[in-house]
């Protein structure tokens, strides 16, 4: 793959966006991409955004996504998908979490979470919506959603000849690896 492709995965502080995008990043380069990687924590800690943002191809040069140049919106929280919607290409995917937390000013009373989120996504891009929530509850251990996420995103870029169980298994704890596997799987078979 000579072209560079740019993957944009958004999210608030504790859903497990960095360690998505670890994995993402190390089964591509163990693939022989050339990969860059940048992640900003935004208050984080305070559930603010989180964004990482990955480029991989045969020669990268830096790690930024700008406006427009996304090809694929990764989102852990319905309302982030809207926030980081302007970078994704128009051509682009989106794969949205339909998973709401609202933030510090809608749990004050001075806002409300904004209605039909999905919806406006839907009408400007070709969506993939999944409760990765419900599916990492399902599997047992809803921490892991962020794994059922980065399987979705596996499967709508079609970078399933990549040996992501390896990937996984070098960057979870040993006893968190089958369930990790297993939400990694259950996520691609939620992407049509």
């Amino acid at each position: 793959m000579s072209e560079v492709k740019s993957l944009l995965l958004v999210g608030v502080g504790g859903q497990g966006t960095i360690l998505a995008s670890k994995i993402l990043s190390a089964g591509l380069v163990d693939a022989g991409y050339d990969v860059k990687m940048s992640e900003v924590h935004g208050m984080a800690q305070r559930g603010g955004s989180v964004t990482t943002q990955v480029r991989f191809g045969e020669k990268v040069y830096a790690p930024i996504i700008g406006k427009g140049q996304a090809d694929i919106l990764v989102s852990f929280e319905a309302m982030e998908a809207i926030r980081w919607l302007e970078y994704l290409n128009p051509k682009g995917k989106a794969v949205v979490n339909e998973y709401e937390i609202p933030s510090a000013p809608i749990l004050m009373g001075n806002a409300d979470y904004p209605e039909g989120v999905i919806e406006k996504i839907k009408e400007k891009v070709d969506t993939n919506v999944l409760d990765a929530g419900k599916i990492a509850e399902d599997l047992g251990n809803a921490k892991t959603m962020n794994i059922v996420l980065l399987g979705a995103l596996v499967k709508a870029m079609n970078l399933t000849d990549i040996d992501w169980e390896k990937a996984i298994r070098e960057s979870v704890k040993e006893q968190f690896i089958d369930i990790n596997i297993k939400a990694f799987n259950e996520g691609m078979k939620a992407v049509s």
